[in-house]
């Protein structure tokens, strides 16, 4: 895999090094890593590795199109490696699990403004909320109303 990612590396211009590999395996492995998650992947398997170093990778390849980026409300930039389609995602409001939606509509951008102002639109970027099947079901049941029969 490593001479497969090198290979891509190189094909979009970018220098390989041992820190742009390793980011790169960490947001391959890990869809909608953070930053820090990534740092984290990237150390455990090459050791040193500054929070810095992360960001910039992970610039030049969001830079280049070979990583996304995406930043839901309330919580870090997350990174994934599934690129050039138009999916979406969806968010738990209680853990924040994130999972990929394929666009229901067509391709990109799959939705159209009611008022473009002009601009040529290529890409909708649309965030499902809600709570994961985990989460939702160990929420408490909603207590049921209580008639009283001596009114």
């Amino acid at each position: 895999m490593s001479n497969g990612l090198a290979d891509l590396l190189r094909q979009h211009g970018i220098q390989v090094t041992a820190q742009r590999l390793a980011v790169l395996r960490a947001v391959a492995g890990r869809p909608h890593i953070t930053a820090d998650g990534v740092a984290e992947a990237a150390r455990a398997e090459i050791g040193a590795i500054s929070l810095q170093s992360v960001y910039d990778a992970l610039g030049v390849l969001v830079a280049e199109g070979l990583v996304r980026r995406i930043q839901p409300a309330g919580s870090p930039a997350r990174f994934e490696a599934r690129v050039g389609d138009n999916h979406h995602h969806v968010i738990c409001r209680i853990c924040g699990r994130t999972a990929d939606v394929d666009c229901a509509v067509g391709s990109a951008p799959c939705l159209t403004a009611a008022d473009d102002m002009g601009y040529e639109i290529d890409e909708a970027e649309v965030i499902y909320w809600g709570r994961c099947p985990e989460c939702a079901s160990r929420a408490k049941p909603r207590p049921e109303a209580r008639t009283s029969g001596s009114e």
